[in-house]
């Protein structure tokens, strides 16, 4: 979030910036006008990933889904959202959306899933092939993790990816 405010900062400092010579009648001429347009959508992965990133430490909180508290679903929502990516609630439903992903395929932004003995369903965010930040349970706070240790390792499912392809639930 931090980041989006720096750099919506930074657009209207370089805005004040830019003068051009009026067009006839005041109106600013056509460079002016191109000068000023949006510039290019922030890159979705890193604007999620940096979201989640920016909660480590919340505590566990059953439903939750804001800073103060989250669930595993709800940190996933919260991220994706700061992202512009409008993701189901729950993590069986999150299980459905995007498009799957092999283990050894998994990039940053994709969702990992998991089956573990105090959880039905788990999910997390990847930050590479390995690591991944997720809100555990009941007493956690959000961290970090490794997919490659215990109970992580023997409890994956699946991945999916939400950037980068449809991010609507698969039919």
């Amino acid at each position: 979030m931090q980041r989006v405010w720096l750099i919506a900062g930074l657009a209207l400092i370089l805005g004040g910036c830019i003068t051009s010579k009026p067009g006839a009648h005041g109106a600013p001429s056509p460079a002016a006008v191109t000068a000023h347009q949006a510039p290019e959508p922030l890159d979705s992965q890193a604007l999620m990933i940096d979201s989640a990133v920016a909660m480590l430490g919340q505590p566990y909180r059953y439903g939750g889904a804001a800073p103060g508290g989250f669930d595993c679903s709800g940190l996933v929502v919260y991220a994706a959202d700061s992202a512009g990516i409008r993701l189901p609630r729950t993590a069986q439903e999150q299980l459905r959306a995007g498009v799957p992903v092999r283990r050894r395929a998994i990039k940053p932004g994709d969702l990992v899933f998991m089956h573990l003995a105090h959880k039905e369903l788990h999910v997390g965010i990847s930050l590479d092939a390995d690591r991944f930040i997720h809100a555990p349970s009941t007493g956690g706070f959000v961290r970090i993790d490794s997919l490659a240790a215990p109970p992580y390792s023997t409890a994956f499912i699946g991945a999916r990816r939400v950037i980068g392809a449809a991010s609507e639930p698969a039919p």
